[in-house]
């Protein structure tokens, strides 16, 4: 039998990493599981009333692009959410979760070859880990980009060489960041934007963490490239319901950007997509209309950044992040505190540098560990008192 050799030389995922980190041993105590960012705030109760009145939907095969209500509904969010007029016809396409949109984007959107050479994706470190994969399966050379403390937990792309950007077709970039929790501002953006137009490449603006944050909405790629007055083909912004919603099983995302780019996006869907069924799409309509559930969620968020900053406030080198749900915890050795963690209190954490490479002899991950703030505030705040008491007690 034969099989590619471009996924051999693949690290192991981190989940299958985390279980062989762990399961070998007991835990300390009841089980708090702060690994997976799987949302567990309750998502609005209507929404099965929805899927409900119209669930003879599932008789029909589903529009491809997304049913013209739903399309619609994300074109006016993007409006209210960052004053950019979308056409929801041409700039704006349903996905089968967001995973699918920034996978594809890699095939649809980056030639085979650039001046000459195979192309580059440039995508932050740590990452998520489908931008490695996209540019592995579309025959192009993941550059990853260490993203640190000295950055700002943003990676640096400016510092790339002249050599590598000639040759760069697209840059991944995550804003609010997981793990960090990091915001690209409005200079960040402006930045990014002309080098992208510098050396002629495109963005792919990760925003799935854009609606939870403590006071200010992060600004966005498309809301800074229309400001800027830039080729709206050279910004491709992909959203979620996942994390805004609570609603990681309803697989209900978004890609938008220029109609160019769109046409290219949705010619490859037309041959490899999978729509998501047409009475989920109904539910995703009414969710983009609503926002009263996202408020109500941000502000147990809040809560739960308020008692972070609590209970690691003293902690050296404690970054209290700025959105997303994510803390990012600064040890000595990822695996050995995670560990340590399970055996003595029961809590579950992720190891960093399961959620990066090593560049340059350097694995940013490697002291830090990942702790998702999804669970109930009571076990939250528990769940990160026993991680105080076990990994920082003076």
């Amino acid at each position: 039998m034969f099989y590619p050799e471009r996924f051999s030389n693949l690290p192991a995922h981190a989940w299958p990493r985390l279980r062989a980190l762990l399961d070998a041993h007991e835990g300390g105590g009841p089980l708090i599981q702060m690994t997976i960012g799987e949302p567990k705030h309750a998502f609005p109760a209507w929404v099965t009333d929805v899927i409900t009145k119209n669930a003879a939907g599932f008789n029909s095969y589903p529009p491809n692009d997304g049913s013209p209500e739903l399309k619609t509904a994300i074109a006016a969010w993007i409006k209210r959410r960052y004053g950019v007029e979308m056409d929801a016809d041409t700039e704006v396409m349903a996905l089968n979760g967001t995973r699918e949109g920034l996978y594809n984007a890699v095939v649809a959107l980056c030639p085979e070859t650039k001046n000459g050479e195979k192309p580059a994706i440039l995508m932050p470190n740590p990452f998520y880990q489908v931008y490695m994969i996209a540019a592995i399966s579309g025959a192009c050379d993941p550059i990853m980009v260490n993203a640190t403390s000295e950055t700002g937990h943003l990676p640096d792309f400016h510092s790339l060489p002249e050599e590598t950007l000639k040759r760069t077709t697209a840059a991944y970039i995550c804003s609010p960041a997981n793990p960090q929790g990091a915001v690209a501002d409005r200079a960040y953006w402006t930045a990014l934007i002309e080098l992208a137009e510098k050396y002629d490449f495109r963005i792919f603006a990760d925003e799935c963490y854009s609606e939870i944050y403590r006071d200010t909405p992060p600004v966005g790629a498309l809301q800074v490239a229309n400001e800027l007055g830039t080729d709206r083909n050279r910004v491709v912004i992909f959203h979620s319901l996942s994390k805004r919603s609570n609603l990681p099983g309803l697989r209900a995302g978004f890609v938008a950007t220029g109609a160019d780019a769109m046409r290219e996006i949705k010619q490859l869907r037309n041959y490899a997509g999978a729509p998501l069924p047409l009475p989920l799409q109904q539910a995703a309509a009414a969710v983009w209309d609503d926002e009263a559930h996202v408020i109500e969620s941000r502000a147990m968020y809040q809560e739960k950044f308020e008692i972070a900053d609590r209970i690691f406030g003293n902690v050296a080198g404690y970054v209290s992040p700025e959105a997303g749900f994510f803390l990012w915890l600064p040890v000595e050795n990822d695996e050995e505190a995670a560990l340590k963690l399970w055996r003595e209190t029961g809590v579950k954490v992720l190891p960093g540098g399961y959620l990066a490479q090593t560049v340059d002899g350097e694995n940013p991950g490697n002291k830090y560990i990942r702790v998702a703030l999804v669970a109930p505030k009571d076990e939250t705040e528990r769940g990160l008192q026993l991680i105080r008491d076990c990994l920082y007690a003076d």
